[in-house]
């Protein structure tokens, strides 16, 4: 029989969880406050630890930060279970690590169930000896196929998918919509260093324990991510020499363009560095070039490195030219020849 804790300071909904589960055939062990939770799950060993969040003594975020430094309990599967329903406490909670996160009330068929898949996925990782399908990636195609399997998670536009000098504990491939990573000067000026697109992976290849992003990433549109954890990624890159390869050599390519950019910005006329911007959005955005774009004039800015006023003087005279048009935030190419071609 399997064992839960289940850490959860309201005792109505501590005695009901705990009855459920019992009936679900499961042992279930509970504490009634953070601390204790600490206490049991170390004293206990679970195969598995629900837990809400808002408790007296630590709440469940520090529950989740303490287990997880202890090598004793850091790989035991943990689920959130609580009425903070807003998207930054879902994120905040995953990324500090926890396998779900289920808002009260909650559907009593999604907590067993959230539970059986999670104890599932660890009896076939022990029974093969190895970490699961992620083992057996011969390229990074078939990887991005294993990434579209794993947890998805979407963000509104302007939402940020992470911060500058946040512990780095996850890597991301984009599914849908476009993502910017910036930085800002001592003068809080945006510099947007990379667009990624469809496909494309992202994040911090550290595998430091005190690793942190160096940047931030930003959705432009409303986007679905997939994430895997920078241990499973460890993992992958440990058992497969050729995948490490691939992803690397993928990653320098961003970091290239980085560079070219970075000389554009120093180098270039404002005319150039606006048209290949827009060559750029038009690139990452939409598979057609002639397509109208929607984006903003700061995030274009942004990315070419000019003031937004200039920037919006360049567009103006694109449009007399009859390169591009403009329809409030949506830039439609007109003549992509030479757009690539403006020095």
């Amino acid at each position: 029989m399997k064992k839960i804790l289940l850490i959860e300071d309201d005792v109505t909904v501590r005695e009901n969880t705990a009855e459920l589960l019992e009936l679900s055939n499961y042992e279930v062990v509970t504490a009634s406050d953070g601390k204790k939770g600490v206490d049991k799950a170390k004293e206990e060993i679970p195969d598995i630890i629900v837990c809400d969040i808002m408790m007296p003594e630590l709440d469940g975020y520090d529950v989740l930060s303490t287990l997880s430094e202890d090598p004793t309990t850091k790989g035991i599967p943990f689920i959130f279970l609580s009425a903070k329903t807003e998207h930054k406490d879902v994120r905040k909670g995953m990324d500090l690590g926890a396998d779900d996160y289920l808002t009260k009330p909650f559907d009593e068929e999604d907590l067993v169930s959230a539970i059986e898949s999670r104890l599932a996925k660890i009896e076939i990782i022990k029974a093969q000896g190895k970490d699961d399908d992620l083992e057996a990636v011969q390229n990074l195609s078939a990887f991005r196929e294993i990434m579209k399997s794993r947890e998805q998670v979407e963000f509104k536009a302007g939402e940020n998918i992470y911060e500058e000098g946040k512990s780095s504990l996850h890597f991301y491939m984009v599914g849908r919509g476009v993502i910017k990573a910036h930085k800002f000067d001592s003068r809080g000026k945006e510099m947007i260093t990379e667009l990624y697109k469809e496909d494309d992976f992202f994040g911090n290849l550290s595998f430091n324990k005190n690793s942190a992003y160096g940047e931030y990433a930003t959705a432009l549109e409303d986007s679905l991510l997939y994430m895997v954890s920078k241990d499973d990624l460890r993992d992958i890159l440990k058992n497969n020499s050729n995948i490490s390869m691939e992803l690397l050599q993928e990653m320098g390519d961003h970091l290239m363009g980085v560079k070219e950019q970075l000389m554009e910005i120093a180098y270039a006329s404002v005319r150039r560095k606006t048209a290949r911007t827009i060559l750029l959005f038009a690139h990452k955005i939409k598979k057609n070039p002639l397509h109208s774009i929607r984006i903003s004039r700061a995030d274009l800015a942004g990315v070419a490195g000019i003031a937004s006023e200039t920037l919006i003087r360049t567009l103006s005279d694109f449009k007399k030219e009859g390169l591009i048009e403009i329809e409030g935030r949506n830039v439609k190419l007109l003549d992509v020849h030479k757009l690539e071609h403006i020095s």
